[in-house]
């Protein structure tokens, strides 16, 4: 059995994967963020990006994580009920661009790490992608 397939059981998903557009969708369930960047870590599977989605109709976020095995694509989707997750950045250096991206951009907030601004000016508010003006 190759790596991705034991991957779900590793998890400690009940599911299999989900083909979709060239990618392994995997739905982690109840597993938390920096358990899947710990095992990711120890599958030698490369960290590529943090896709952000506000879910219409209310206050919460789709965050997907994307990851590649072995020229692979796996994507793991997480829904926000409120607007934090824990950050994975101390544990893997490349998501600490995206994780002040996103913060910017939708005001989550990524718990255990401090911000240095990318785009904002000190003083500016967290969320442009959410105010009025921008939507417009």
């Amino acid at each position: 059995m190759s790596l991705i397939e034991t991957l779900p059981h590793k998890l400690g998903s009940s599911v299999p994967w989900m083909e979709k557009g060239g990618v392994l969708w995997l739905d982690p369930g109840p597993l938390a963020v920096r358990k899947l960047c710990a095992e990711m870590n120890a599958a030698k599977a490369r960290f590529i990006t943090i896709t952000t989605y506000q879910l219409p109709g209310t206050e919460g976020f789709r965050l997907e994580y994307h990851w590649d095995i072995e020229g692979q694509l796996l994507g793991f989707p997480f829904k926000l009920e409120g607007n934090s997750i824990d950050s994975i950045y101390d544990m893997c250096e490349a998501a600490d661009w995206i994780e002040r991206e996103i913060h910017e951009e939708y005001a989550i907030e990524f718990t255990g790490r401090e911000y240095e601004p990318l785009l904002l000016r000190a003083g500016d508010t967290p969320g442009v992608n959410l105010r009025e003006e921008v939507k417009k």
